[in-house]
């Protein structure tokens, strides 16, 4: 029997079968033992076989091949990956601007794993409604900052619903991973496009300006005109998990895209004499941000970074 993950409890799998049941399943015992550094081998989204045992439970006892994944180091065990969801078409990274602040490294590295996994990205600004007019012309700079790369933005308020019907149409017909920061207001904005979804949402903490995790699973959410919606926790740091550094440029569309002009094959883009990249990063043609997200995954060999909330 065949059929899609649509949610993960941590020790149980909620699997729809293509003939539209849908069974609580394990993991067979042996599963983990073929090599997997993950934290969960099955992840939300996968197409996997079931087999059942004589007193009727259901087990997952094979993965098909994912098509694509997006993926960050574990929490707790630097050795080990995460993975947020399989076989997406596209994701959605909502950020905010203040209410908690989203950090530029967050977003940029959440961007890079996505381009190494061949995941598109959209990003959502969020929270439109509570920004100040000094907030509201940051907010505007980084959405041209990011759709001059070429990626798509969209402002919005989840709680007011503005902004919000624009996002439908892209929806239809595909596997969307919802994703962000906690507090950025991903279960508000699933309540908004879902209304029977009924997440709980939480308040930010006034204290230090963060979010709570409302969401503590990942779960696919069936979407009326076709296509899936992936809930998944909210999350403080993205550690990025097995970037080698000098794939990473390709994965910075506009610094690969200067790369061409430097004069070593293979410039790190730091230091070296003609280097086509550190003149961009100069002359204002590739931001500072960018490039500092940049250098900080470089360092990532032998960090922690990845656990702090940036």
């Amino acid at each position: 029997m065949k059929g899609l993950v649509i949610k993960n409890t941590g020790s149980w799998y909620s699997v729809k079968t293509d003939d539209g049941q849908v069974i609580e399943s394990k993991i067979k015992g042996n599963f983990r033992l073929k090599g997997i550094r993950s934290t969960n081998p099955v992840a939300v989204g996968d197409r996997v076989e079931l087999i059942t045992n004589q007193e009727g439970t259901a087990f997952i006892s094979a993965i098909e091949d994912r098509r694509n994944y997006i993926i960050r180091k574990s929490q707790n065990l630097s050795k080990q990956s995460h993975i947020l969801a399989a076989n997406v078409d596209q994701a959605f990274l909502v950020v905010t601007v203040n209410y908690p602040q989203t950090s530029t490294i967050f977003i940029d590295r959440f961007l890079a794993s996505a381009e190494a996994y061949r995941v598109p990205v959209v990003l959502i600004f969020n929270k439109s409604d509570l920004l100040t007019a000094d907030e509201q012309r940051y907010e505007r700079m980084m959405m041209t900052l990011y759709q001059t790369i070429g990626y798509a933005c969209y402002e919005i308020s989840a709680t007011t619903g503005e902004g919000v019907a624009q996002l439908i149409p892209l929806l239809k017909d595909k596997i969307t991973l919802l994703s962000g920061n906690s507090g950025v207001g991903k279960s508000t904005l699933i309540n908004r496009i879902l209304p029977g979804a009924n997440l709980r949402t939480a308040e930010i903490s006034d204290a230090h300006n963060t979010g709570m995790h409302t969401t503590t699973f990942s779960e696919m959410l069936e979407l009326p005109d076709g296509g899936y919606l992936i809930d998944t926790p909210g999350i403080k740091g993205f550690g990025t998990f097995d970037m080698e550094p000098e794939e990473l440029t390709s994965y910075f569309k506009e610094i690969f895209k200067f790369s061409e002009g430097c004069k070593f094959n293979n410039c790190t883009h730091t230091h070296e004499p003609g280097c086509a990249v550190l003149a961009a990063v100069e002359n204002h043609y590739i931001a500072a941000s960018r490039y500092q997200s940049y250098l900080s995954m470089l360092e990532d060999k032998d960090e922690n970074k990845y656990r702090e909330a940036y």
